[in-house]
């Protein structure tokens, strides 16, 4: 069953909590698909009435700052045997080149790899957990967590839903047509904000490169 058909299923309070949930566990270091689980319930709530989404979004944002926060305080108590941890139980994302690029990223842009990492499916794992390693003074993390934080899930989610209402009114007027221009301008923005994340924090490599 497709994400989208699922949560149509469950109630709105499931769906706030789920998305809140599932980001939550995402930024403190999980491999969760965060990003989709939002994107989702955004259009569901382009199409149900019974889904805020000012609430959608604002239990994204609070899952978002409050994983990434966890997730900075386990890093700071972990330590390096934390990295060696996560790297044997999920080594697609915490590899040795992963981990490797993610420094770097941190050394160089500091506040900035946290923002931006937010948009950065791999940097949103484990920022938290990184900055946490790395010691980075907790104000500096938590200014650029609460900004991120808000940026993309705020964002997302109004993107996302605005998309979904001008796609629906459009469908009805001028058919497919309107579909496929409002599903062409959303992803434009979501790609051309995407694409100035990946700028400002240096992409991940694969493990062994």
């Amino acid at each position: 069953m497709h994400v989208q058909e699922w949560l149509e299923t469950v109630p709105a309070v499931a769906v706030y909590a789920l998305v809140g949930l599932v980001i939550g566990l995402e930024s403190l270091g999980i491999p969760l698909p965060g990003e989709i689980i939002l994107v989702s319930s955004a259009l569901l709530a382009s199409q149900h009435g019974d889904i805020d989404p000012l609430v959608l979004g604002v239990c994204a944002t609070a899952g978002a700052i409050i994983g990434d926060s966890i997730g900075y305080a386990i890093g700071r108590k972990g330590g390096r045997p934390l990295l060696a941890w996560l790297g044997a139980k999920f080594p697609r994302h915490f590899g040795e080149g992963h981990i490797a690029t993610a420094e770097r990223s941190f050394q160089k842009w500091g506040m900035w790899a946290v923002f931006f990492g937010r948009f950065v499916a791999l940097l949103r794992i484990f920022a938290g957990p990184l900055a946490g390693v790395l010691r980075m003074p907790y104000w500096k993390f938590l200014t650029a967590n609460v900004l991120g934080g808000i940026l993309w899930a705020g964002g997302t989610t109004a993107v996302i839903y605005y998309v979904g209402i001008v796609a629906e009114s459009w469908l009805k007027r001028f058919s497919w047509l309107g579909l496929v221009l409002a599903v062409l301008i959303g992803v434009t923005s979501v790609l051309v904000l995407k694409r100035k994340a990946n700028k400002a924090a240096p992409a991940p490599v694969t493990a062994g490169d």
